[in-house]
């Protein structure tokens, strides 16, 4: 049984092109989640998936083995949860052929940077504690972007509540103090340690993100992202050194950590 770790990483970037690669504390974006992958106690493989030559060779320089994405899953419209589905039945194939199993998926974003060994270590061992759960996802705390304060710019041109009010049960009681209504969490796509059953079924999953199946614990981050914007960068950078010793690495060295990991 192998815990296997995949992110995924499309070139082609319209917002903030070649975001992925992005320097960032010295480093590409997409290399901190891989170091992260490195420096668990748990994961044995490290994939990525992607389109992109560029990738493929940051990948390989970070301890990874490549997945070539097909190119219906490299537009901007194809979704994320179809590409981990392809990349899990890859390395499932992989592994068996190695006489092994996939026990769980560590699944990643290259232009998720916030996250560290530690925080996916926690998510492993929530599930293997718990066979209940589908999965274990980093979250972070955001009662600031609560649904409550949500608006949508309507035909009339001015703002209206995203949803009506009355959907919720607490709509007799709604402030506008950002707490008033408890912690909202938003998962922040650092990692999502799933297991093999949320890929094999994708449409059992919840909405918006289905790799995550239905029974969801939390790994608690804070200020977490994927970076969709340049401006993102800064607070990212904030983040990795706030880390300190746990970081995945000393942010401040330029040469990854040789992989002591075995080749898939």
């Amino acid at each position: 049984m192998a815990v296997a770790a995949l992110m995924l990483g499309r070139g082609g970037s319209k917002g903030f092109p070649e975001k992925n690669l992005s320097i960032v504390l010295g480093r590409p974006l997409m290399a901190y989640p891989l170091l992260a992958a490195q420096a668990s106690k748990y994961v044995s493989y490290i994939y990525v998936s992607t389109d992109s030559e560029a990738i493929m060779a940051a990948g390989r320089r970070y301890g990874a083995e490549i997945i070539v994405r097909p190119p219906e899953l490299c537009t901007p419209e194809a979704l994320g949860e179809d590409a981990f589905v392809h990349g899990y039945r890859v390395i499932r194939h992989r592994l068996s052929e190695n006489g092994e199993t996939v026990e769980l998926m560590v699944l990643l974003l290259a232009n998720a940077a916030t996250v560290t060994g530690r925080l996916i270590d926690e998510g492993i061992e929530k599930l293997r504690a718990d066979p209940t759960l589908d999965s274990a996802v980093t979250v972070s705390r955001y009662n600031m972007w609560s649904p409550l304060r949500a608006r949508r710019l309507a035909e009339d041109g001015c703002l209206h509540p995203f949803f009506p009010f009355g959907a919720f049960a607490e709509s007799k009681t709604l402030s506008s103090h950002r707490d008033s209504q408890g912690d909202v969490y938003f998962a922040d796509m650092g990692v999502s340690v799933v297991r093999p059953r949320c890929l094999e079924d994708i449409a059992s999953g919840l909405l918006p993100q289905k790799w995550m199946g239905r029974r969801i614990a939390p790994i608690h981050s804070w200020g977490g992202c994927d970076v969709d914007y340049e401006w993102q960068i800064a607070g990212v950078e904030y983040w990795l050194r706030k880390q300190g010793r746990e970081a995945p690495v000393d942010v401040n060295c330029d040469e990854p950590r040789t992989s002591s990991l075995p080749k898939a």
